[in-house]
């Protein structure tokens, strides 16, 4: 193959955490995450343009003048078609698998031991989560189940303070979790714009307490709709420390 001096992208793997967003924003597949680090697959298939700088929270992508093989369009394209979809993330672990739920059989729960004495029992408790894994930081941004989906972002602590979490919020949403004060904000913010770009979101609702940390979870993803310029429907909810409802609004972004 050819080789010219052009421009190209250089990842630094000090910086880089291994998320995958540069991977998502590379349409021409030059980028997959491997062993945890994001790297170069092939410099034929990189065409120099850095589609993929603005999408990494670490800033570890830059594009430098090398010699290199030149940029081989058909090649990529190929490529891309004949790649197989990821069955897990990057992570390696088999319990963090992008999985829909909708369509897998609700577990018996006939047989599900009586509470202590004392307590009554109104029946089972049927789950309503859709998705797996439902972590902000291990939901892959391509996750088939995003797609067209009504998400739902939820700060950690809302589905203990709420004993109606799932009955209250979950039909028919996509779950999202992250905590605004104990995890990377700006990470979160890159990630919750890269989903909204990718999948067509059709809703947003955020759900949040009433202790002012969770204020952070709602400014990150009014922040990444108003970068992004996403049209969508907005809605934040409020919860006590004792699941009452605080407050509940909707914003609708329109763009363009």
């Amino acid at each position: 193959m050819k080789k010219t001096v052009r421009p190209i992208i250089r990842i630094d793997e000090e910086k880089c955490d291994g998320c995958g967003l540069c991977a998502t924003a590379c349409h021409e597949g030059a980028i997959a995450v491997v062993d945890g680090k994001a790297r170069l697959v092939s410099e034929t298939y990189c065409d120099g343009l850095g589609a993929c700088l603005g999408e990494c929270p670490r800033g570890a992508i830059s594009i430098e003048k090398r010699e290199a093989e030149e940029f081989d369009e058909e090649a990529a394209a190929r490529a891309q078609r004949e790649k197989p979809q990821p069955k897990s993330l990057p992570c390696g672990c088999p319990g963090t698998m992008a999985r829909s739920l909708k369509e897998m059989p609700l577990p018996d729960l006939a047989e599900s031991p009586v509470p202590a004495s004392g307590m009554s029992r109104r029946g089972p408790v049927v789950s309503r989560l859709g998705n797996w894994p439902v972590q902000l930081s291990l939901v892959p941004v391509n996750a088939p189940y995003l797609k067209g989906a009504d998400l739902l972002l939820a700060a950690d602590c809302t589905a203990f303070a709420c004993p109606d979490f799932h009955e209250r919020f979950l039909e028919g949403k996509i779950l999202l979790m992250g905590c605004p004060k104990l995890d990377d904000s700006d990470f979160y913010e890159e990630k919750v714009g890269a989903i909204l770009a990718e999948n067509g979101i059709q809703s947003v609702e955020v759900v949040t307490m009433e202790v002012p940390c969770c204020s952070g979870l709602v400014r990150l993803v009014q922040s990444a709709i108003e970068k992004r310029k996403f049209s969508v429907s907005l809605t934040l909810t409020k919860v006590g420390i004792r699941g009452e409802m605080i407050g509940k609004e909707t914003i609708r972004y329109r763009f363009g």
